[in-house]
């Protein structure tokens, strides 16, 4: 069966991901409602940030409306977490209210380091006062940017220690070329939160953490796994980006684990 992609890469250093492409592969962007396009060279929107929690929440929908055709388990990441949080507190809220389906089902989701849903705020604070030397070297390397120009600072913020410097420059590289524009501003971010509490057997959700995480602690981990009523799962080893980290394949295995345990209630 032969493919015709929609979108082909024809400038290599458009291309802001870790896995470069094979002879003949090609990779499909979507445009989404907000203006962004699913790549780190998507075209800037207007404003200052590339949106809120609620226009990011509502790119995930008109993505699954269009593109999914069964209920799909969603995966986020860090801030990405937040947006699938929110996303899920919209599904049980059209539900309440019977409106028009806005946001589609989903069989499950994966938070994976995911900011708690009180937000950020708490482990700042808590920083702050039990590590105040983290608290700053995270502040440096986020709010200004730190990670781009100082290699330990990047390593440190994202990855165990065990990783090599040759793979933490090539991703400082590419992480810096795609976070032009802040994800949110946090100030706005905070008027949307906490997010809306759900209940506790409204969806299937995997809350993972990794023992060396670096910005979301053991409390935003556990704060997450109460609000869904389920045990989170501390992955020793890893660090916050575990998707990229040396030892990624532990993270894989715990979804992995828990995406049959679904299978075999027929979730999937």
């Amino acid at each position: 069966m032969t493919i015709t992609p929609r979108s082909v890469l024809t400038r290599e250093s458009r291309m802001g991901v870790q896995y470069e492409l094979k002879q003949g592969q090609s990779r499909l962007f979507h445009k989404l409602p907000s203006g962004l396009a699913m790549e780190g060279e998507s075209e800037a929107p207007d404003g200052p940030v590339a949106g809120l929690l609620e226009t990011h929440a509502a790119d995930v929908a008109d993505f699954i409306s269009k593109e999914i055709r069964l209920p799909p388990v969603l995966l986020g990441h860090s801030f990405g977490g937040l947006i699938v949080q929110y996303y899920i507190a919209n599904i049980r809220g059209e539900q309440i209210s019977e409106m028009r389906r806005l946001h589609p089902d989903l069989a499950g989701a994966v938070l994976i380091c995911s900011v708690p849903p009180s937000g950020n705020s708490g482990l700042v604070w808590r920083y702050l006062f039990s590590k105040p030397i983290a608290a700053f070297k995270v502040t440096r390397s986020l709010a200004a940017k730190a990670f781009q120009t100082s290699l330990p600072l990047c390593k440190e913020t994202f990855f165990s220690a065990e990783m090599e410097a040759d793979l933490v420059e090539r991703y400082q590289k590419l992480m810096k070329g795609s976070s032009r524009m802040p994800l949110f501003d946090l100030r706005k971010l905070n008027a949307s939160l906490p997010v809306p509490s759900v209940p506790k057997s409204s969806i299937e959700v995997l809350v993972l953490g990794a023992k060396d995480d670096f910005i979301v602690d053991a409390e935003g981990l556990n704060e997450t796994g109460r609000f869904y009523g389920v045990l989170p799962v501390c992955i020793e080893g890893v660090a916050h980006d575990m998707m990229l980290d040396c030892s990624w394949e532990k993270g894989a295995v715990a979804m992995l684990s828990w995406l049959r345990g679904l299978n075999r209630k027929e979730k999937i």
